[in-house]
């Protein structure tokens, strides 16, 4: 049996009639319950402007969030700026998908996450020090992702573990020693896989094994001597397969 389509009614609930619909009146290719600018339904509404593209800067102003946020999917970019003050965030984030980067600071302070986060993915990197100290985490971690060092730096004592976690990731290895004795385990150890030689000498005494483990694996003869002897046996195992590597480098290279 087909599945039953959505009833064709527009955003109040209200039965569509295409006597006096704008759509209807300039001409615009539509067709009721399946291509409908007035229709509820979102797929509908997205099919018509997939239908009249040159159409969509005449329904920015529609009363349906839903139309306005998927007219602005084809609006032409000159009209996207008044969109950034769109009541609804929906609409708020298109602009934001769209727009120009230069133009997206204006969004910096967008009282919507969603919006915000997409800012951050888009903004360019040198203008990302307007969202480093965004009340969501979810917007630092964007902004860790792509920020240019020196912000990279500043979001080091961030009070969000996931973004110090991207930091880490990123970090220039001369400045991971800031965070080297972060309370996050994932952190440490992420800092742990990038660590130079003597940092990873003070990883090396960290209180979690995975970290020390982490540090056996890229540790230098030495290091991974002292750690062969370790008290959990994936550390020594880790630290042997390391020694043995070292010891025999074209045996590790070799298919």
């Amino acid at each position: 049996m087909s599945e039953e389509r959505p009833a064709a009614v527009d955003h109040g609930g209200h039965t569509i009639s295409c006597g006096g619909c704008p759509a209807s009146d300039a001409g615009l290719r539509c067709r009721l319950g399946h291509a409908c600018a007035q229709d509820r339904y979102a797929p509908r509404i997205y099919r018509f402007f997939e239908w009249n593209r040159d159409a969509a800067d005449d329904w920015l102003a529609h009363p349906y969030f839903e139309v306005r946020a998927i007219a602005a999917t084809f609006a032409s970019v000159f009209r996207l700026p008044a969109l950034a003050a769109d009541p609804d965030e929906t609409v708020r984030m298109m602009a934001a998908t769209r727009l120009p980067v230069r133009a997206l600071a204006s969004l910096a302070r967008d009282p919507h996450r969603e919006v915000r986060i997409r800012v951050a993915q888009r903004l360019d990197p040198s203008a990302l020090h307007l969202l480093d100290r965004d009340p969501d985490y979810l917007v630092r971690v964007w902004v860790a992702r792509r920020a240019p060092a020196s912000t990279l730096r500043a979001l080091a004592g961030d009070a969000d573990a996931q973004v110090r976690l991207e930091v880490a990731r990123r970090l220039d290895e001369h400045d991971l020693a800031r965070l080297a004795a972060d309370a996050d385990l994932d952190v440490r150890r992420a800092v742990a896989g990038r660590a130079p030689p003597a940092l990873l000498e003070k990883l090396a005494d960290d209180d979690a094994w995975e970290v020390r483990w982490q540090v056996a694996r890229r540790a230098g003869a030495l290091l991974a001597g002292r750690l062969s002897e370790d008290q959990e046996e994936a550390v020594r195992l880790a630290a042997a397969e390391r020694l043995d590597d070292l010891a025999n480098p074209a045996a590790k290279a070799d298919p």
